[in-house]
């Protein structure tokens, strides 16, 4: 495999962008709506402390990842958190590098803000993202729950 290439989105990135995250999407069985997509390209761009930001990782010249992650406040620390919230290999280079890379971006970008905490969530179905995210960091053992 050749280098992988890590950057910020761009706004010409938006077709390889939202090909991507659909693919991550139709992976965790969902679909949301025209107005969200349009919603969050738009946030990944607006700028603010706490609005999201987006990664996209290139080989060969074609976007072949993306990561999603946004910063938050923290009754535990004065510096801020960073929740890595989508990332996404498209299955084609998976095993490739492509995870770590993107992972291995958002904490050095945490890193230049002073950010040391930065976590993500994975479903325990998700074995092939698993085996990436144990060698890479270490599982804390809480357990998420929500109100939806």
């Amino acid at each position: 495999m050749t280098d992988i290439t890590i950057r910020p989105l761009q706004l010409a990135d938006h077709a390889e962008w939202r090909r991507l995250w659909t693919a991550y999407l139709d992976f965790y069985n969902t679909v949301l709506p025209e107005n969200i997509y349009q919603l969050a390209w738009k946030r990944l761009f607006t700028d603010g402390e706490f609005e999201p930001k987006g990664l996209i990782a290139i080989v060969d010249g074609k976007a072949v990842g993306l990561t999603h992650y946004l910063y938050h406040r923290s009754g535990w620390s004065e510096a801020n958190n960073c929740y890595l919230q989508d990332l996404f290999a498209d299955p084609a280079v998976r095993g490739k590098g492509i995870g770590a890379a993107l992972i291995d971006a958002v904490k050095q970008e945490a890193a230049k803000l002073g950010v040391t905490n930065v976590y993500w969530m994975t479903h325990e179905t998700n074995a092939t993202a698993r085996k990436l995210y144990d060698r890479v960091a270490r599982r804390t053992g809480f357990i998420e729950y929500d109100l939806l």
